[in-house]
């Protein structure tokens, strides 16, 4: 689905944002529980969520470093392409984390009955670093904090180890 929308900027969350108007929303099946990948003026390839805007319209949230790759600010113009998301946890796993599932089945159990939105912090977690190693730590570190807390109780602090 293409289209093409104006940047904005979200002032009481500090963040910049493209409008996703109500007929596209409409043709996505009207609601805003679903994963995408958003390609913007066919450079820029990343998965998203649309978050509810009002009167029917979503947004979709543009951080500093999308911004700056893509010379944009607000009141540009973007082209937009939206395709459904068909990954399976919405987010790449990166192989340090595929490794840590496939040593420790009770980790992989563990996450795969998170709801998506704590499944995708894990992964963004061990992504958010560029060396290997340090990837393989923060994997193996959040899975044995996930396996330590109660079922149905997985905080985000507590997959950190922060005592709540």
């Amino acid at each position: 689905m293409k289209f093409s929308s104006a940047v904005y900027k979200l002032d009481r969350l500090n963040t910049h944002y493209i409008e996703i108007p109500l007929a596209v929303v409409k043709k996505l099946g009207g609601k805003f529980n679903i994963r995408l990948l958003c390609t913007l003026n066919n450079k820029l390839t990343f998965q998203c969520g649309i978050v509810a805007l009002g009167e029917g319209k979503g947004y979709i949230s543009l951080n500093a470093k999308r911004l700056a790759e893509l010379n944009l600010k607000k009141g540009n113009t973007v082209e937009v392409l939206l395709k459904k998301d068909d990954s399976e946890f919405g987010a790449k796993v990166p192989e340090e984390l595929a490794e840590v599932f496939a040593q420790d089945q009770e980790g992989f159990k563990r996450f795969e009955i998170l709801v998506a939105g704590k499944q995708r912090f894990i992964i963004r977690h061990v992504t958010a670093v560029k060396n290997s190693q340090l990837k393989i730590e923060r994997a193996l570190a959040i899975i044995h904090n996930l396996k330590k807390l109660p079922l149905g109780k997985e905080t985000f602090k507590g997959m950190m180890g922060i005592k709540e």
